[in-house]
């Protein structure tokens, strides 16, 4: 979205079409944008053994015939991809039309999506300088862009953000997000720890989507499914953000200078959660959590992060201009 609102900056006539799984989370903030959604069908990379992984590799090839059918009608000039198993059907069909592939890997280390369709991209962009040695085989296609980000996030207000959430200004507020899909562990961690949490805290508690627990009705305790427009109004009253390790998230926490508690998935995934948490908790002093944790601890660590002030110089580089003019090249 933050290339998004780039290139209509950047390009006023452009036209931009939105390709995602057929049923993505982000299909109702694309549209609701203005942008042109096409779905299609996507079969999920699995590091591990799952019956799923026979069914979702039948569905590579007809993701590609669909992705084919829609970028021969639409004729693209450019194709920007972020990663992801919905991008490998794309980028496989964007090189039989022969169509330019600018790529962007959020985080310090390339996923398998990403690996993927790097042999077929004309420019490899990347958020970590720090990601050098994972990339050195790609040669000159790469270029350090930094991580886009959506410049909404910084025109937060206060007052808006205090009347959304009922919250008074009296007391500090924390902000729980585990990403689109909402993370279990930081969901369970915060049920098991909220009325100490909200001894100190009010608490904003973006959960995912059907994750709400209507059991949970505290007073300075509001959850949702998932934040769009007024989330950078929550960033606005926020003092300290609980959250994954994903690059875009830990990202917009960096450039906002917020204080940070950052609780990475690790065993599901390649790792690179960790390894992007561990970058920023290097250089801005934020504190994180990983592994088997209990709620005694979890509680100890909220505090030690309240109590920390963000350290360093905020080095991280916003790369939605530098991406937005590979796209226009």
């Amino acid at each position: 979205m933050a290339v998004i609102e780039g290139l209509k900056k950047a390009e006023k006539g452009a036209e931009i079409l939105y390709i995602g799984a057929t049923n993505g989370v982000e299909k109702a903030m694309v549209q609701k944008a203005g942008i042109e959604y096409r779905g299609v069908a996507c079969g999920k990379l699995r590091r591990y053994f799952s019956l799923q992984n026979f069914t979702d590799f039948l569905k590579v090839p007809v993701g590609i015939w669909q992705a084919y059918r829609i970028l021969r009608e639409f004729k693209p000039a450019v194709i920007f991809s972020k990663g992801g198993f919905v991008s490998v059907p794309v980028v496989i069909a964007a090189r039989m039309l022969r169509i330019r592939v600018i790529l962007h890997e959020s985080d310090l280390m390339p996923g398998l999506a990403n690996r993927i369709c790097a042999r077929f991209a004309t420019k490899i962009c990347m958020s970590f300088e720090e990601s050098k040695p994972y990339f050195e085989k790609w040669g000159e296609r790469v270029i350090f862009t930094g991580s886009p980000v959506r410049k909404c996030i910084f025109e937060g207000d206060a007052e808006r953000g205090y009347k959304f959430t009922g919250f008074d200004k009296h007391r500090p507020i924390l902000l729980v997000m585990g990403g689109s899909q909402g993370a279990q562990q930081i969901n369970e961690l915060v049920r098991g720890a909220l009325d100490e949490l909200l001894k100190k805290f009010q608490i904003v508690h973006i959960r995912g989507r059907g994750n709400l627990d209507i059991s949970l009705k505290r007073r300075g305790y509001q959850q949702y499914e998932y934040l769009d427009e007024p989330l950078k109004d929550i960033y606005a009253i926020c003092e300290m953000i609980i959250s994954r390790g994903g690059a875009n998230s830990l990202f917009e926490i960096a450039l906002l200078k917020k204080k940070a508690l950052i609780i990475p998935l690790g065993n599901a995934t390649r790792g690179e959660q960790v390894e992007n948490a561990r970058i920023f908790v290097g250089k801005l002093g934020w504190s994180m959590l990983s592994g088997e944790i209990k709620t005694a601890d979890f509680l100890k660590s909220v505090e030690m992060a309240f109590e920390s002030e963000v350290k360093g110089k905020l080095e991280f580089k916003n790369g939605t201009g530098e991406i937005v003019k590979l796209i226009l090249a």
